[in-house]
Parts: structure tokens; sequence; C-alpha cells
């Protein structure tokens, strides 16, 4: 899934999990987003600055997690079930996957369009995000939340970029779904697809908020990228580095 069918240029340089120190991370208020795509600068890790998020709230991970049914009628039944597993309060992260392999499914799922086709109704992933929203954003106190694509052709499986070229994080989901529909039109979907950036970069953003739990929500179409050429047994290049990432994040990491 998501092989490399596009190498346009782009003005928007990619997010890196070991750099993000260097730039600041504003926080609140925030300025109404502009209507005018801007052009995206070097992007890396949360700074140490960061951490101020976490003591404003001064939650931490101090109890273990049942397990969560999924078996549900509606949004309101599966936020209870949050609760009642003993989700109090969370910090959010998305990211959002932009391979090419979203033009192919959405040729067979979605009436031969692109699963990132922006028109008058919400297209598969307006909906996620909004779902997600609707779910989750009553456990995120602050209402900030950072958002990534990878996948693209400036990032590849390499890399992430953050939906703002200042790095600073969307207010609420209303913003998420706003500055998705501004950013899309601009972006050459690309691949091969690994979650592997975007989960670093969660994991940087959580080591660096003081151990603060975080969720960390990916939407994307399909699995990790994996060659026919993979020998039975091994991973693909693209499933190990994910592999990594996901046990990097198990342990001690609070993040999910």
């Amino acid at each position: 899934m998501g092989g490399i069918l596009s190498r346009h240029s782009s003005s928007r340089h990619p997010s890196s999990s070991h750099s993000w120190s260097h730039h600041s991370y504003p926080q609140s208020p925030y300025a109404r987003p502009s209507q005018e795509y801007m052009s995206y600068q070097h992007y890396a890790s949360p700074p140490q600055s960061y951490g101020d998020r976490a003591s404003s709230s001064g939650k931490r991970l101090e109890r273990k997690y049942s397990k969560i049914d999924d078996n549900y009628n509606s949004l309101v039944q599966v936020t209870e079930a949050l609760a009642r597993a003993g989700l109090e309060s969370s910090n959010l992260i998305v990211g959002i996957d932009f391979t090419k392999s979203n033009d192919w499914t959405g040729a067979r799922s979605f009436s031969r369009r692109s699963l990132h086709h922006i028109g008058d109704d919400q297209n598969p992933y307006e909906k996620a995000i909004y779902i997600i929203g609707k779910t989750l954003s009553s456990f995120d106190e602050d209402n900030l939340i950072p958002c990534f694509g990878f996948g693209d052709a400036s990032t590849h499986d390499q890399e992430v970029f953050s939906f703002y070229p200042d790095e600073r994080f969307c207010n609420g989901f209303e913003e998420v779904l706003r500055r998705y529909r501004e950013l899309v039109p601009h972006l050459h979907l690309a691949g091969p697809t690994s979650f592997a950036p975007v989960i670093e970069m969660a994991i940087t953003i959580v080591e660096q908020s003081r151990g603060q739990y975080h969720v960390l929500v990916i939407i994307a179409d399909g699995q990790v990228t994996r060659s026919v050429d993979t020998e039975h047994g091994h991973l693909s290049p693209q499933e190990k580095r994910t592999v990594e990432a996901i046990v990097k994040a198990s342990t001690p990491c609070p993040l999910y």
C-alpha cells in the first residue's frame, strides 16, 4: 500500500522527532487559521517548554485501564465506556495518512474518488475526524490537538509534517477539520506507508510533557507497506520500524 508514485515538488518541509527542540512551540490563544496555504518550515520534536501543558492540568497516568468492549450503538455509549474503564482525562494527538493508496482504495469504495476528495459532503477522513472528536474531545481538558500528516510526497515513510507551519496545535476538532480541508488540495499523495514517524513524534511529545497521558489516533486507509519481495516470516523495512516504534511507545511511555 502507498507506493511512491508522486514526487512533485512541495514548499512544505517535513518534521523530525529528533530536531523539534530547535523551535518554539506556541500554545494558545490561536489566531484564526488563514485560508491561504502557507509554506512549511522544518519541524522537529516539541521543546522542553511543551511540558508546561502537563503542569497546567497536573494529571498523570496513575492506574491501569480495563478492557473496553467494541459493541456499541451510539457515540454516547462509547464515551461512557471509556469513562467506566478509567479514562478521566487525556491529551490527543492525531496522525493522518496521505499515501497514494487512498486514491486506489477510493476508486473501489468511494465512487472512484480519492478518500481525501474535498467536496460538498464529508469524505471518509472527515467523517472519522468528526466521530473521533465527538467521542474523545470531552476527555481532552485543554482541547489543544497536535496534528500531523505522513506519507505524502514530502515525507514518504520517513517523517511527518505539522498541520501548521509554525507548529501550533489545532484548537479543537472543528479546527482540525477546517485545517484538513485547507491542506488537502496542496498535498501530493505518495508513500510507502509507515506508522513509525508519527508514533515516534508522539513519543517525543509525551516524553516532553512530563509523563502526561496521551492518546495517539492514526487515521489511515490500510496497513503498513509490505512488498511482494518481502520473504515469508520477515518484516518489510516499514513494518520493522513501525513495530519498533510501537514497542518503544508501550513502556514506559503513557501513550495509547
